[in-house]
């Protein structure tokens, strides 16, 4: 069904899902918090109030003014070095925020457990001139959430980007990242990441770290490589929602995912028991390029998709492509392994490289993550 490109502002957090279907819905996700008509005389739920604190070290969220600060940002200020907890009450949060490496093992709650109802949302593109006139904010910068320190967790929280080519036509940095995570230990269960280009940026701080990450539960959409970087993550039981390019005739739209995995690095995304779902037409999409950036031409891009739902909006006869002719994608590290669904039928082996049945033993959760077990705990 065509929708106008405005729709991903006004509407870009109601219909996705919620709870258990987490954006299984039809339309596309929209960026707005659900209407509540009298605002919650507990705003923080189950998680304590300032009057009742759970420990010291948690802090309170309420862009309504009932916790100790009104935006995201104040609070991660105000929470120096390790072990900080922020709860966020319903409400939508329009500024960019960032969390700097040393303020490590920190965790966000949003209150009511359903991500509709928290939105971090911001609009800065690649494009976008910074306001003191050194240059465009590139694609890093474009970030309305940015976190460098390990030990990150999230918890029903909706972390967007709601930038629009469709309101800067004249703009060719596109890219508009939603959140932009580097740590290692990095979990995030029962989010959501909205955006169009580049929407997850799952990173590291440097080639040297391997950083861990895990995404359970999770709804992602976009359209060109709106998953990409290089961390090592896993994403399970996640749902990627492909969306409608209006500005384009004809296919591809885009790219779901776009590695750039280190060369050093033994493993790069790995997608289990997920779904891949598309409102363009049937075919529109690749399922992934691989990304060997200029600053590191010895990368080797890996991405392992197994027992995951494809569906029609995939390319199933040439599912992947080259983001650089000099950086084949038959050179890299893709490989697939008892996918369902239109999206991942085989009809042209060479271009779906399978896993064998002893070769997928290694391609798990517990291997990719080693020691830390994210998935073990309360979700």
């Amino acid at each position: 069904m065509h929708r106008p490109a405005l729709s991903r502002r006004g509407f870009l957090l109601t219909t996705a899902g919620a709870g258990a279907a987490l954006g299984l819905a039809a339309g596309p996700a929209a960026a707005t918090v659900r209407p509540h008509p009298h605002p919650h005389p507990r705003p923080f739920g189950r998680y304590g109030s300032p009057a009742d604190r759970r420990t010291p070290a948690t802090l309170y969220v309420d862009p309504h003014g009932r916790g100790d600060f009104t935006s995201v940002q104040a609070a991660v200020t105000a929470a120096p070095g390790s072990g900080w907890t922020l709860v966020l009450a319903p409400g939508t949060y329009r500024e960019t925020v960032s969390v700097d490496a040393d303020r490590t093992d920190a965790t966000w709650i949003g209150a009511s457990g359903d991500p509709r109802d928290v939105v971090i949302v911001y609009d800065n593109a690649a494009g976008t001139p910074r306001p003191d006139g050194s240059g465009t904010y590139g694609t890093s910068g474009s970030a309305t959430t940015t976190v460098r320190a390990d030990g990150f967790t999230a918890r029903g929280i909706t972390f967007a980007n709601d930038w629009l080519r469709a309101d800067h036509p004249g703009v060719t940095g596109t890219q508009a990242v939603a959140i932009k995570v580097q740590g290692d230990r990095s979990a995030f269960h029962h989010c959501r990441f909205l955006g169009h280009q580049d929407t997850l940026y799952a990173d590291t701080r440097d080639l040297g770290h391997f950083a861990r990450q895990y995404y359970a539960h999770c709804h992602v959409e976009g359209d060109v490589d709106f998953v990409f970087g290089r961390a090592t993550a896993v994403y399970e039981d996640c749902h990627f929602r492909t969306l409608l390019r209006t500005d384009l005739a004809g296919a591809p739209h885009g790219f779901v995912f776009a590695p750039s995995t280190a060369g050093a690095s033994p493993r790069g995304y790995l997608v289990t028991r997920g779904r891949v779902s598309s409102e363009a037409p049937d075919g529109y999409y690749k399922l992934a390029r691989p990304w060997v950036p200029s600053s590191d031409t010895t990368a080797r891009p890996m991405l392992t998709v197994r027992e995951t739902h494809l569906g029609a909006g995939i390319d199933a006869v040439a599912p992947y492509a080259n983001m650089r002719d000099a950086f084949p994608w038959q050179e890299q590290r893709f490989r697939e392994y008892r996918n369902t669904g239109p999206g991942a039928a085989v009809t042209v082996p060479a271009n779906r490289p399978q896993l064998t049945r002893a070769e997928a033993a290694a391609h798990t959760r517990e291997a990719y993550l080693g020691d830390w077990r994210p998935y073990a705990r309360r979700r």
